[in-house]
């Protein structure tokens, strides 16, 4: 442990006294922290990533929703899938503008990958009978 504290900066002397003290108070907490780096802070939590999933799921389907309600009867198919299309496009340019990344790149695979998942949930509903 006294080698990993020299290693970010301090002295042999004071890199001792550090694991000796740390180690001396829970030693299991302190190899996984600064050997393994694993920390409590990182730890996994279920109920927030599932209440997480839950908000964006529900905000996601909520303009082909109400695209869906607004719609004649004649376009709906047409109306959710573009209304779902542009969602994912907007949603590309958003994760990518928040992760400082090429935004045309990342529309244009939500946009791939959207209509692909479309294209073969109607192509399964076809072939057995279940597309309306």
């Amino acid at each position: 442990m006294a080698s990993i504290y020299e290693t970010r900066g301090l002295t042999p002397e004071l890199a001792a006294q550090v694991a000796a003290q740390l180690t001396a108070r829970d030693a299991l907490a302190a190899h996984a922290r600064d050997e393994l780096g694993h920390s409590g802070t990182l730890a996994a939590r279920p109920v927030q990533a599932a209440l997480a999933s839950a908000l964006t799921f529900t905000a996601g389907a909520a303009l082909p929703l109400l695209s869906a309600v607004v719609a004649p009867v004649s376009d709906i198919v047409i109306a959710v899938a573009g209304t779902s299309l542009l969602s994912l496009a907007a949603l590309g340019v958003l994760s990518a503008s928040a992760g400082a990344a090429p935004w045309a790149k990342a529309a244009g695979r939500a946009l791939l990958w959207g209509a692909l998942a479309m294209g073969l949930t109607a192509g399964v509903g076809k072939l057995f009978g279940t597309v309306v």
